[in-house]
């Protein structure tokens, strides 16, 4: 492999990792929410209309606020996946992109069946 290919890679996989540990908000509401992301001290806010999504937030955690409520924040971790539904933030699962580290016991996929 020459020098140029795997450097390549190298970035690549940098610039992926940080994607992998990430939250991800969807809107499965019939309605437009503001969505305020407070991270480290700094807040972001966004506008998510019905059946957007904001993906690869809150890396290292973070507070999610709707509609300037301070009665409706919510807490992630990183690498969760929630959605807004009735005006409520609900957990969906994990995030979908984790990737198991060395060591962990993984099961192994069944061969498809014919």
């Amino acid at each position: 492999m020459t020098v140029k290919a795997v450097a390549v890679s190298l970035i690549a996989a940098l610039l992926w990792v940080p994607y992998a540990y990430a939250s991800s908000i969807t809107n499965r509401d019939t309605e437009t929410h503001k969505v305020a992301i407070i991270e480290g001290g700094t807040t972001k806010a966004h506008v998510l209309k019905p059946s957007a999504a904001l993906e690869g937030i809150c890396a290292k955690g973070c507070v999610i606020r709707l509609n300037d409520s301070e009665n409706d924040e919510y807490e992630l971790k990183g690498s969760e996946v929630v959605s807004i539904e009735d005006g409520f933030l609900y957990f969906d699962g994990p995030g979908a992109q984790q990737v198991p580290k060395a060591g962990d016991a993984v099961q192994p996929e069944a061969p498809a069946k014919k």
